[in-house]
């Protein structure tokens, strides 16, 4: 027999997974009638609290979303109201004003809405540009992406970035008074900026969908979650930018590679949660449904046409990983070929490491050492624990166990994350255990 605790609790969930999926459409809506972000939050936030108070009450409504939706607006009427009340002065009610002086009907928020008109879609892009603007620090663009369209709390994305709640808090709060102190409007950027803003958004996906797939630090290998919103919100940026823009092809991209590296969740990790390398992963346990989104949405990228930039790129490498059977099927010259294109469209340390990777598995250890060992004296990598990681596997494959060794114990040392450090150290504990063996 349900218990009214239980029903209470079920409902409570049941409003917890709607805001989870509504929000962001809710608070995109009314950020396009009163023009601020923050304001668009809060009262949105008031709609997700009447819902809590009046669901286990009243129970679930038909459509859960339009309840939300319509709760909000009306708080939004009654803020306008106030504004135009108390604050006439201001000169951005423009038009509007004359209306809200005389006898506001209930209607108000609708009519305003419809001198408005513009579709959902449309009020979800604005939002992902407002939230993403580059007059915000990136970690603060990270969060506010995270609170405003991922719908996470603030004690959630602390969760999964390992700082304190209070941090998040405040990035959040901070960078919603420096969009309205700098009066970032709420709209779609002119086809000129459109680009560069753009970049902005998938260079914030990316870095949510990274920390997600490989932790910085922590106990945990993967944070699964954090790459599902990243893969979310990347689709919902592809279905919004319109085809002809050259960037297009990148935003079709990121999602092949997103959807394509999410595919290894299952086979990343085995039943003790210790992490299971690219090459050692069972690839009957990759996800073929995220595959199959992933090849497609890289088709889609291709069929734009012009040069593929560094996600197309990347979405590419991926897919060759997820078209063979079998690790031994892995096509690793034309990944070097995909590296070497990538190298030239996005150079980066990291991408020079990852390309001596390839020519390693292609062409031999001893090549791929080669560039890894001219890579030892980078600065931007002195601290990056991949590299010595690297230099080490290179090595055990060339026989030089001790160094290798060597290697594997520094790049532990250097990692923060605890699965990470344990994997390490079990590579430097085999070779240990060999170099034994053959002595004796």
């Amino acid at each position: 027999m349900t218990t009214p605790d239980a029903t209470h609790r079920a409902i409570r969930r049941s409003v917890e997974a709607v805001w989870r999926i509504e929000s962001a459409k809710v608070i995109a809506h009314v950020a396009r009638l009163v023009r601020d972000v923050g304001v668009a939050e809060e009262l949105a936030q008031d709609a997700l609290v009447a819902a809590l108070e009046h669901w286990p009450v009243d129970g679930l409504p038909d459509n859960p979303g339009a309840w939300l939706m319509t709760t909000a607006k009306h708080r939004a009427l009654d803020r306008l109201r106030a504004d135009a009340l108390h604050a006439r002065k201001h000169e951005e009610l423009g038009a509007d004003l004359d209306a809200m002086q005389a006898h506001i009907t209930p209607d108000f928020v609708d009519a305003l809405d419809a001198a408005r008109q513009d579709d959902i879609g449309d009020d979800l892009l604005r939002l992902v540009f407002t939230a993403c603007h580059p007059v915000l620090s990136t970690d603060a663009r990270v969060a506010l992406t995270l609170r405003l369209l991922g719908g996470l709390t603030a004690d959630e994305i602390a969760r999964a970035y390992l700082v304190p709640e209070p941090t998040i808090a405040q990035r959040i709060v901070r960078a919603k008074r420096t969009l309205t102190e700098a009066k970032v409007p709420f709209e779609v950027p002119r086809a000129a900026a459109l680009p560069e803003r753009l970049a902005s958004v998938l260079e914030v996906l990316y870095l949510v969908f990274n920390e997600g797939y490989s932790a910085t630090a922590g106990d945990d290998w993967m944070r699964p979650a954090l790459c599902a919103e990243a893969q979310r919100l990347g689709r919902i940026v592809a279905e919004l930018v319109p085809a002809h823009l050259p960037i297009a092809a990148e935003v079709h991209g990121l999602v092949a590679l997103m959807e394509i590296q999410a595919s290894r969740t299952p086979a990343r990790t085995d039943a003790q949660g210790r992490p299971v390398l690219l090459l050692d992963q069972d690839r009957g346990r990759w996800d073929p449904l995220l595959i199959r989104r992933g090849l497609a949405a890289l088709a889609r990228a291709e069929a734009l046409g012009g040069a593929r930039g560094p996600y197309a790129l990347q979405g590419a490498l991926a897919a060759c990983h997820a078209r063979a059977r079998t690790a031994d099927a892995t096509d690793w010259a034309q990944i070097v070929a995909l590296y070497d294109a990538l190298v030239q469209v996005a150079p980066s340390p990291v991408v020079e490491l990852n390309r001596a990777v390839a020519v390693g598995m292609a062409f031999g250890p001893a090549a791929g050492l080669e560039m890894v060992d001219a890579l030892v004296a980078e600065p931007r990598l002195a601290n990056y624990h991949w590299l010595p990681s690297v230099r080490a596997d290179l090595l055990t494959k060339l026989g030089r166990d001790a160094e290798a060794r060597a290697e594997f114990e520094r790049a532990a040392a250097m990692t923060r994350n605890a699965r990470e450090r344990e994997l390490l150290l079990g590579r430097a504990a085999a070779l240990t255990g060999a170099a034994g063996s053959a002595r004796h």
